[in-house]
């Protein structure tokens, strides 16, 4: 018997295939001719490689969407998972914190994505299932939960727990209490659920679930954001959620423009003193404690810690009609309709751009690290401010900072640097050589370059044969003897403390400090 189906192909077209109810998905003709391909049902869900279409339950006259699978490379604190476009992983880095999957690595086929805590990983397969590994407080023991988790959609991470969201609109935690790995006293609330954030604090994390119906449900560290019972009225109709990045404070937009704040009062969890000026608000940014609320008028309103960008008082009468904020650890820069920047927060941050300010006219875009910022004007020129070491100074390559169109930033919480790719494939870098702004020893290799992605203190750049060249802590570059084993990749996301890539052929590429890359044949 077969079955009769529509597949909507990457190219727009749509075509009709019948095939017998005991062929595979990857059978289906659509899907094999590409490797790395998938497709996913009307409700967009994917659907397992090696289930027959009889075991999808799929109808007649039944439409699927064909896509490629995307590789994703993801890093715990020391380890890295690398999804490859097959839907098989590889792992490598400390085991302890990831980078020793072979208890799962059985299960881990049919990958749609992973995501990882400080210590941990998490993967869902396309049949909505979990797999975990790495240290076990941390995340990557989820035996107790296991028979929870099914029809799994997508997972956030804090520090040291996940969250899972089922097709259901149900949760399910594990990992440590203090950084939100127990939600048993919020179950009957996490319902209809559509997305989870999390904010992070020195002792603990918080996550926030934003239901279908506008309504907020926190748990975690109490103090820190998880606790937000005494607002549950307040928190109604809510489109969007925001966290600070280590102050342990959520902010909440409702539709009707106002905001709702809970966490660590001094860190952005109170906005009593500003609440009358936040009305038609359209989105917020987040440095690591404080926030920065754009209203539709083109005013900014800000709260938190005054250290990390909260004291906006100085440049008051300048924050007005501002299009565009971007934040570093402890400082905002807000881009205003015609082109100028306004700055405030912490000097060393990015702060104070007096002494640049001539120059930040006609800006399209600013990139941010831990430390500085990075504009790129409207001529394709760049003006950088900040902390000089971490990306702050650019004055040494200044004049090849021209026809720039991109830049991406290293962020490491120390340090910081920048790479700005040019018009004609070339790469600029500049910043704490450590986290990537030195790339001398790579330069001659730096050219046809169509993307580069950034790590916490690295950077890998794709070019346009294929070869990935990377650089930064501790010269990731593999050695010209190894660079044969580059060629023909995939873009990948690139994260910290290592690099990866997938060849054509599907074989895994990896290098690591002091090492050049190795490969490993797709599926082992």
């Amino acid at each position: 018997m077969s079955l009769t189906l529509t597949v909507s192909l990457l190219s727009g077209r749509s075509v009709t295939i019948s095939s017998s109810l005991e062929s595979t998905v990857e059978e289906l003709p659509a899907i094999r001719r590409r490797h790395g391909r998938a497709c996913s049902d009307r409700s967009g869900v994917i659907l397992q490689a090696m289930s027959t279409l009889r075991q999808t339950r799929l109808s007649e006259g039944a439409t699927l969407t064909a896509h490629v699978r995307q590789a994703q490379l993801v890093s715990s604190a020391l380890a890295f998972a690398l999804l490859r476009s097959d839907g098989t992983v590889a792992t490598w880095g400390n085991p302890i914190d990831g980078g020793d999957s072979s208890s799962v690595q059985e299960l881990l086929k049919d990958v749609n994505q992973i995501q990882s805590s400080l210590h941990a990983f998490a993967a869902i397969r396309s049949d909505g299932s979990v797999v975990t590994w790495g240290r076990i407080g941390d995340g990557g023991n989820s035996k107790g939960v296991q028979p929870l988790l099914q029809d799994v959609v997508a997972i956030q991470s804090s520090s040291r727990a996940f969250a899972a969201i089922k097709t259901d609109g149900t949760v399910v935690t594990w990992g440590d209490d203090m950084y939100g790995g127990n939600c048993r006293a919020q179950k009957d609330q996490l319902k209809d659920v559509q997305a989870i954030h999390a904010s992070r604090w020195s002792f603990g994390a918080a996550f926030a679930a934003l239901r279908q119906d506008g309504r907020v449900v926190s748990w975690g560290l109490p103090h820190a954001g998880g606790d937000s019972s005494a607002l549950r009225a307040q928190l109604t109709n809510v489109k969007q959620i925001q966290a600070t990045h280590f102050g342990g404070s959520f902010a909440a937009l409702k539709h009707d423009g106002t905001v709702v704040t809970w966490g660590i009062p001094h860190s952005g969890g109170d906005c009593s003193s500003v609440q009358d000026d936040l009305r038609n608000v359209q989105s917020i940014q987040a440095t690591e404690s404080a926030f920065a609320a754009l209203r539709h008028d083109g005013h900014v309103v800000t709260w938190g810690s005054d250290r990390d960008g909260a004291d906006s008082t100085e440049v008051a009468a300048q924050l007005e009609n501002v299009r565009h904020i971007q934040a570093t650890s402890k400082a905002f820069a807000a881009i205003r309709a015609d082109g100028s920047v306004v700055t405030w927060g912490d000097p060393d941050c990015g702060g104070e751009s007096s002494y640049v300010q001539d120059q930040l006219i006609n800006v399209e875009h600013i990139q941010a690290s831990a430390l500085a910022f990075a504009a790129i004007r409207r001529d394709g020129t760049v003006v950088t401010w900040g902390t000089p070491h971490a990306g702050g100074d650019s004055s040494h390559v200044q004049d090849r900072l021209q026809h720039i169109t991109a830049i991406q930033a290293s962020r490491h919480s120390a340090r910081g640097s920048f790479a700005a790719l040019r018009s004609d494939g070339g790469v600029v870098t500049w910043g704490d050589p450590g986290s990537g702004g030195h790339s001398k020893m790579v330069q001659h290799q730096l050219f046809d370059v169509e993307q580069i992605q950034a790590a916490e203190h690295a950077f890998a750049a794709i070019r346009s044969d294929g070869r990935v060249v990377t650089w930064g802590h501790g010269d990731f570059a593999p050695e010209e003897s190894h660079q044969e084993l580059l060629q023909d990749v995939q873009p990948v996301t690139v994260c910290s403390f290592g690099a990866g890539a997938i060849g054509a052929d599907g074989a895994t590429i990896t290098w690591t400090h002091g090492a050049g890359p190795s490969a490993a044949e797709p599926g082992k």
